[in-house]
């Protein structure tokens, strides 16, 4: 049987879709492709079970609709399964539609976080014939192709229809043996075509891995992936060496993201890194990983500098006490800084994450992040941010708030299509154009005098000349999306 895993072209009149690996959807101007990890997975332990594997990334592989047709045309899949995000699950839905005129016996299966908060909406607006919920869709692929051939039973997270009724085998249960996974099929899944188009690499080419699944915290109110990981789980570090000793002897991997929602920490960190180390990895591949503030003490931060991190992501989102707590991050003001400040001691390079529109924050206290930003620049305590516009995707916490409260600007099928950053979907004390000007405002904090000059003093290379030129180029593309343009 032929299973097809494929990110199909989507209209790009708003840039390049982020769909893979993506907590929050954006659109992209420039080519940027993330690795889809799970998805790899997926097609990993399916060619071990015998199935011919077709990966097809038609937006990692700049191909258009005509050239996925034809191909669907010639390689006459049995199953193709899509990944998918709120923003484009219109567009998925026509695609299926699409499909299905053309091979009616072919079985379309949808995945991710968007179907899972809402699994029965699909079957209303498409021909897809499954649906799978949670986030170990690449196990429950598996079970459902072997369904198809060998009539094994389904495992529970799976929606259907039979006899023209929508059934499904129960609530997802994320109970499978991440330690029994095998090493991703690189090359089965074209890993060339992530390794350089990235930004978060300052070195290429670079690979991602997922040793958790997805945060230990897991209670963000606005994270989309909440809804496909409610319990944590991860690998061993023994497994994750593995795999980078892996990506670095057959691929000439030179850095590796780490896309865990929160990497483990406490002893699993420390052995890590000391194994790190000890294999003498440290000196050959640089790694990033997302974190959360409060959590490490400068000695963590410098046994992770030893043992070859470069980059770690926080998730600032908010200087409001009472915004963060209203969000459930757990964490307070003074860590945020603090986290910034011992991590940059370690000689290791901050990455914030902030959010404006939130519906109780007015334009002082939405200038309070701004601010903070800007200090955290100007004291050299962060090197990189991230700036958008909050959004309540299906399925959160936040998304379940604005229902109640009637916050809601864009809902339901006709709404699904705004949730992608560029404009308000909540309604908010502050209109759209002072939601997007603060957001210009955060991204003007890499323009701080003083941060510009420690910029310019740090360049010891010409790749460091080259990362920062693409970081600036950046940042002019992003202060372009937030204009006032509608």
């Amino acid at each position: 049987m032929k299973v097809m895993i494929a990110y199909p072209p989507l209209d790009g009149e708003k840039g390049i879709p982020q769909i893979s690996q993506n907590r929050q959807f954006q659109w992209f101007d420039k080519h940027s492709v993330i690795y889809p990890v799970v998805p790899a997975y997926a097609a990993t332990l399916l060619k071990k079970e015998g199935f011919n594997v077709i990966w097809k990334d038609c937006i990692a592989e700049k191909q258009s609709y005509n050239e996925f047709i034809i191909d669907f045309k010639n390689l006459k899949p049995d199953v193709v399964a899509l990944e998918t995000k709120t923003p484009v699950i219109v567009q998925h839905w026509r695609i299926i539609n699409d499909l299905k005129k053309i091979n009616p016996k072919c079985k379309i299966v949808l995945f991710g976080d968007h179907v899972t908060a809402l699994p029965k909406e699909s079957f209303k607006y498409s021909e897809v014939d499954y649906v799978l919920t949670g986030g170990d869709y690449d196990f429950l692929l598996l079970n459902l192709c072997n369904y198809l051939i060998k009539k094994t039973k389904l495992e529970p997270g799976i929606y259907y229809k039979k006899n023209k009724r929508l059934l499904n085998t129960g609530k997802f249960k994320l109970n499978h043996d991440l330690t029994a996974l095998p090493l991703i099929d690189r090359e089965l899944t074209k890993w060339r075509l992530y390794a350089y188009d990235n930004g978060n690499f300052k070195f290429s080419p670079g690979a991602y891995t997922m040793v958790g699944r997805d945060c230990w915290w897991g209670k963000c109110k606005f994270c989309s992936w909440t809804t496909l990981y409610p319990c944590f789980r991860s690998m061993k570090p023994e497994q994750l060496i593995g795999e980078i000793e892996h990506l670095v002897n057959n691929f000439g991997i030179k850095e590796i993201m780490d896309d865990t929602g929160t990497f483990p920490v406490g002893n699993w960190l420390r052995k890590f890194c000391n194994l790190m180390i000890d294999k003498g990895l440290n000196k050959r591949v640089r790694i990033s990983c997302n974190m959360r503030f409060g959590k490490l003490k400068l000695s963590d931060y410098k046994l992770m500098r030893r043992a070859g991190f470069r980059f770690i992501l926080y998730g600032l989102e908010s200087a409001k006490q009472s915004t963060l707590n209203k969000l459930d991050k757990g964490i307070l003001i003074e860590d945020i800084v603090k986290g910034c400040e011992l991590a940059k001691k370690a000689d290791l390079n901050p990455h914030i994450t902030c959010m404006i529109g939130y519906p109780w924050e007015s334009f002082n206290d939405a200038l309070e992040t701004v601010n903070l930003a800007k200090s955290l620049f100007k004291k050299g305590w962060v090197d990189t941010l991230q700036a958008t516009i909050v959004i309540p995707y299906p399925g959160t916490k936040l998304y379940d708030l604005c229902k109640k409260n009637k916050w809601l600007l864009y809902d339901g099928t006709d709404g699904w299509p705004f949730y992608d950053m560029r404009i308000p979907i909540m309604k908010s004390p502050l209109d759209s154009l002072s939601i997007k000007k603060l957001t210009r405002e955060l991204y003007k904090s890499f323009f701080v005098p003083r941060y510009v000059f420690r910029k310019l003093f740090s360049i010891r290379s010409l790749n460091d000349l080259s990362f920062i030129i693409r970081g600036i180029k950046k940042v002019f593309k992003h202060l372009k999306d937030f204009g006032d343009g509608e």
